[in-house]
């Protein structure tokens, strides 16, 4: 019953822990990002530079893609992600000793970045084939929401919080993010064993690309990753939000740290919404819509010059990507093979880091070469035009109507 999901993920003691992990985790990362960003751009002025930390990021994604997924099916995923997680609390700790020393510098931010994304680019497929194995199928697309509401709620805070806390000075920012991670790392070891056999088979070529394979012969799937790739990479503007706070809605970094939360904000209270209310007919109709609301949003964003216009507007942003988001991570999880989820998931996690890493190279990019405002509003529209082409290429994604069915059943 829809009443008594919540109740019932409200009392299942590891998705606790695991909710937890991930507001612990996404709060250290998100104040990471607003204090690198506001750092790099205060180093050296470049908006340039800020797309290049997207770039750097997502780098080791591509890189290690292969690997993460085998990774996250051979060992055990607790550890996976427990490992991940203490990497990053380094990197934090590096930044803190650089910052209490005055030694930060725009290539040792570079490296970072590098690390951070390695690290990030082996948790996310670690963590997203782990959670079907904590709640019961039934429960997933909720236990999928509500996962993301803790994210959120953790990206409305740590952003904001992050900012008014560089005010007193970087190394206020990067310590909190230290014991984040650790905490995070403790969850995650705390979670209950894996129930079906590790994959002892070693990483072969064949094993490796299965997940590519897997992704290839279900043409709803591959729609609805690439779908977000190429919606998110042209829609997306994060990179520049420290653009829009110093060069346009003149604030200083307590309004980028809002600005940076206004997307979680529309994401948790929508994320709140489906964790009761799953959606369950309509799916692919639900899905474009809510990426084609996106586009008109990063418009909307783009021609702003009001700070709280821009706040609302990007509240909608992030409201309307959530939809997208837990439909695609349902049904992509729901319909893979537990000994494949992990490869599965690290080619979707290539695909996300793409539309939110690259897309802010993009973003830098396009501004660098047009200005600020022009390269929102073209990604914007950029955005509306993959969302018709992929109506048109996938016709069966766009007409799905329930979450669960088979490609085939739903023509029935």
């Amino acid at each position: 019953m829809p009443n008594q999901a919540p109740l019932l993920l409200r009392h299942h003691r590891p998705f606790i822990a695991f909710w937890l992990a991930r507001i612990f985790t996404a709060s250290g990362f998100q104040m990471l990002t607003v204090a690198i960003g506001w750092n790099l751009y205060q180093l050296t002025g470049n908006v340039l530079d800020l797309g290049l930390v997207g770039l750097v990021e997502f780098a080791p994604r591509v890189l290690f893609m292969l690997h993460t997924g085998h990774v996250a099916d051979r060992y055990d995923r607790r550890k996976v992600a427990a490992i991940c997680q203490s990497l990053q609390a380094m990197i934090a700790l590096a930044l803190v000793i650089g910052s209490a020393t005055d030694n930060v510098t725009r290539e040792m931010i570079f490296i970072l970045a590098f690390l951070l994304g390695a690290a990030r680019s082996f948790e996310m497929p670690t963590t997203q084939a782990l959670l079907p194995s904590i709640v019961p199928a039934a429960l997933f697309p909720r236990a999928v929401a509500a996962a993301q509401s803790a994210q959120q709620s953790a990206t409305i805070v740590a952003p904001a919080l992050g900012g008014l806390l560089y005010a007193f000075g970087s190394v206020w920012v990067y310590g909190p993010t230290v014991l984040l991670y650790v905490i995070a790392c403790c969850l995650m070891l705390n979670l209950p064993a894996r129930q079906t056999p590790l994959n002892k088979g070693k990483a072969t070529m064949d094993s490796l690309l299965a997940g590519i394979r897997f992704i290839r012969s279900r043409p709803d799937i591959l729609g609805a990753i690439s779908l977000d790739l190429f919606a998110v990479l042209l829609g997306g503007a994060t990179a520049l939000l420290p653009v829009f706070a110093k060069d346009i809605l003149l604030t200083g970094p307590w309004g980028l740290g809002l600005l940076r939360s206004a997307p979680a904000v529309g994401a948790l209270l929508m994320s709140l919404w489906l964790a009761r209310f799953a959606v369950e007919r309509k799916v692919g109709r639900v899905m474009f819509t809510a990426v084609g609301v996106f586009g008109v949003a990063t418009i909307a964003f783009g021609l702003s010059t009001s700070f709280w216009f821009s706040l609302a507007v990007l509240v909608v942003l992030g409201a309307a990507d959530m939809i997208s988001m837990v439909i695609r991570a349902s049904f992509v999880q729901l319909e893979t093979p537990d000994e494949m989820r992990g490869r599965v998931s690290a080619v979707n996690g290539l695909f996300i880091g793409a539309s939110n890493q690259l897309g802010e190279f993009e973003s830098g990019l396009t501004a660098h070469w047009f200005g600020t405002v022009p390269a929102v509003v073209m990604g914007g529209v950029g955005t509306l035009l993959v969302t018709g082409v992929w109506i048109k290429l996938f016709p069966t994604l766009a007409n799905r109507d329930r979450m669960h069915e088979p490609v085939d059943a739903a023509k029935t």
